[in-house]
């Protein structure tokens, strides 16, 4: 008697489709009790910082707030600041000014990445044309004559 593994007509087991964790520093997980755990700082003052701008978490269906890695890291970071003594509005315009240095950084290694490419292009067409002697132009020892149009004379 063959006895056949429930799940599948042929026996064979099923497996479950995955569950994809994969989670990277942008996808907001944490609610705000976590985020306030994990930075050390009130709740009230993690929906004052939303309302400054300082940090924008996603938001849940219902509309609570849920914080990434990303979130968690700036809100260390205006710690950070505040504790230096920084006012708020400063600590604004330093996590702007850190971004637009970011973005320009990335800026930078997209450019860089062409130039590379671009000299690589370049060395190859070199190359090649070493191959093809014909198509590099030749000093030219011709000399050319220009003679203008004869000017007509006003006959009275």
């Amino acid at each position: 008697m063959t006895s056949t593994r429930a799940g599948s007509p042929d026996g064979s087991r099923r497996s479950r489709p995955a569950f994809d964790v994969s989670m990277d520093a942008e996808t907001p997980v944490y609610v705000i009790s976590v985020a306030a755990e994990l930075t050390g700082l009130h709740p009230q003052t993690l929906r004052t910082y939303d309302r400054l701008g300082l940090v924008t978490p996603g938001r849940s269906g219902g509309g609570g707030r849920r914080y990434s890695l990303r979130d968690i890291e700036t809100l260390r970071h205006v710690t950070e600041l505040t504790a230096a003594g920084i006012g708020l509005e400063g600590v604004r315009r330093i996590l702007e000014l850190e971004s637009v240095v970011e973005a320009l950084g990335t800026r930078v290694q997209e450019l860089e990445g062409a130039l590379d490419d671009a000299r690589l292009m370049f060395e190859r067409a070199a190359e090649q044309a070493a191959y093809l002697p014909e198509l590099l132009p030749r000093p030219s020892q011709a000399v050319v004559v220009w003679k203008g149009r004869a000017r007509r004379r006003r006959q009275p």
